[in-house]
């Protein structure tokens, strides 16, 4: 009987496939993937169907793990080596099944007719290159074009995804962009040849919410103009309703149900559905305690960056300061949430108050020790006390090491645990704390999702025990299911452990659900902070509204 009810939720078919006209652009069936591991294999994806159409978008949505990624992977044939793709699986496009596709044939098709935005920029662009040139590689793989009207067309689409001074960011290193722009510039990179089908796997992850709708909005005017299909993978429901035609929900490599957007929003039939639409942050960090002493407190910090324009012979500088003289206290057990459009600061700001940024001038102190001129070697001591975690988990996990030896590592360094045994147990214990198996320890972070790998990155915080962590944007890569698992898991360690935590977030939903007092910032300035409550229910400035508005009026 559940069987049955399975396949009327989710049958091979969409349930508005005789109302198309004509083909579909990609119709994938019963695909299925295993990844080859220790003992055995991991069915990832098992019994996969679905149809996309040019000039629609089709969201798939489900929680981390659920398969989302490999599915649309194995459609770009971007699956790794320990991957196997069901001999009975087909993948076609145009009619051919790409499945069968050589080597050569699937390159040519990627990037070109079938383009895909990945989850985490900072791993996808080359850190050596400039923006420009890796825009202009881009275009000339597949486009015979010289390569100053490749340059032309990278400053095109710089201009058409809104990254502010285009000209300067051509010139510019990834590292050298927030995250937010940095998503940007793969828009820019996976629409530089017009693709058929544009694939997006969480393509507003890094971005805030008012940048959010233009980007989406700016993929919709693009694939309205050309005819371009879009595949949407995303954890976001709210952009899932207001964007997408028709919606595939996954969990545990499974279709659980499909339907027309607007029809599965109203009336979903799997409990599991009913579940991921009713999962939001929720709730308010417990109270702080009266007369908390000071824990981290910055007095004037600055940080600036010098911009270069125009050509190698000619150079152009300009001065752009990032952080402006700014000031802040943050207590014992106290969350302060930054808030703030991409680029307005917020992770420099962050990581300048742990001397993970240079600073032009300000006074730090942590514990009431003044910080901001020690040297390395002073600061060594002061690493245990103070953890970050970072927005790209899969930048900050070293490829090359197992899951135990990433979060190992911080134990032996800091020089915590009398021997290995103690120190496999406390990861062991990190890892459950964060919502994770304890019998990973021997897997790589390429073998985990984007939302698994960011708890990852919690556990390694975690287990060396600080006074405070920096959480830059912490749940973005999250599914909603999860991310309340996380805020419940992060009030947990403050009350017990007495942590402080930086909460760095465009997503005020979380903020509301964590933090105890909120500063907002604008291009290197604050311009508004107070507790949670005054600020999102009665904002003083223009520019907090529209953030607030965009975050939680943005469903009407």
């Amino acid at each position: 009987m559940a069987q049955l009810d399975s396949i009327a939720m989710a049958p091979e078919e969409r349930h508005d496939l005789r109302a198309k006209n004509g083909r579909p652009i990609i119709d994938a069936r019963h695909v299925a993937v295993s990844f080859k591991v220790e003992g055995g294999s991991v069915e990832a994806v098992k019994d996969v169907s679905f149809q996309l159409h040019r000039g629609e978008t089709i969201a798939i949505v489900g929680e981390s793990g659920s398969g989302k990624s490999v599915t649309a992977r194995t459609v770009m044939g971007l699956l790794t080596k320990r991957a196997a793709v069901a001999g009975h699986s087909r993948i076609e496009y145009d009619g051919k099944d790409v499945l069968k596709f050589s080597v050569r044939q699937r390159r040519a098709l990627r990037g070109n007719r079938i383009s895909m935005i990945f989850q985490e920029p900072m791993s996808s662009l080359n850190p050596i290159y400039t923006i420009g040139s890796q825009i202009v590689e881009a275009i000339r793989v597949h486009q015979r074009m010289s390569r100053r009207d490749a340059m032309r067309r990278a400053l095109e689409l710089l201009t058409q995804v809104q990254i502010p001074d285009p000209e300067a960011r051509l010139n510019q290193y990834p590292h050298q962009l927030s995250g937010g722009q940095r998503q940007r510039v793969m828009i820019a990179m996976a629409l530089a040849n017009d693709p058929d089908v544009l694939i997006a796997d969480e393509p507003t992850t890094a971005l805030d919410v008012t940048v959010q709708a233009q980007i989406l909005n700016l993929i919709r005017d693009l694939q309205q103009k050309l005819g371009m299909a879009v595949i949407l993978i995303t954890h976001d429901l709210t952009v899932v309703r207001q964007f997408s035609d028709y919606v595939y929900v996954m969990s545990q490599g499974e279709v659980k149900e499909h339907n027309i957007t607007a029809t599965l929003f109203a009336n979903p039939l799997h409990s599991y559905t009913r579940g991921l639409l009713a999962s939001e942050p929720s709730g308010t960090a417990n109270p702080l305690p009266t007369h908390s002493p000071v824990l981290l407190e910055g007095q004037g910090v600055r940080v600036s960056f010098m911009l270069k324009k125009g050509g190698f012979f000619k150079p152009q500088l300009s001065e752009l300061v990032a952080v402006d003289s700014l000031s802040l206290e943050l207590r014992r057990h106290e969350t302060l949430g930054i808030v703030g459009e991409s680029g307005s600061g917020k992770t420099t700001f962050g990581q300048a108050l742990i001397r993970l940024q240079k600073t032009d001038g300000g006074r730090i102190l942590f514990d009431g020790e003044p910080i901001h001129d020690m040297s390395r070697d002073h600061m060594r001591p002061m690493r245990s006390r103070m953890q970050v975690v970072f927005q790209d988990p899969f930048s900050s996990l070293n490829p090359r090491m197992s899951v135990g030896q990433i979060i190992e590592e911080g134990l032996i360094v800091n020089r915590i645990g009398a021997n290995r045994n103690e120190r496999l147990e406390r990861v062991r214990d990190a890892l459950v704390s964060a919502g994770l198996p304890a019998n990973i320890l021997s897997r790589f972070p390429h073998e985990f999702s984007g939302g698994q790998r960011q708890r990852i990155a919690i556990a390694r915080a975690i287990a060396v025990e600080p006074e405070f962590i920096l959480l830059d944007e912490p749940t973005s890569a999250l599914d909603l299911s999860v991310q309340a698992q996380i805020i419940e898991l992060l009030r947990k360690l403050q009350d017990e452990r007495g942590l402080s935590y930086l909460f760095i977030s465009h997503d005020l939903k979380v903020v509301r659900a964590l933090c105890h007092r909120i500063v907002v910032m604008q291009h290197g300035r604050i311009v508004e902070e107070g507790p949670v409550d005054q600020i999102l229910s009665n904002p003083r400035t223009a520019y907090t509204e529209r953030l607030v508005k965009a975050a939680f009026q943005v469903a009407a």
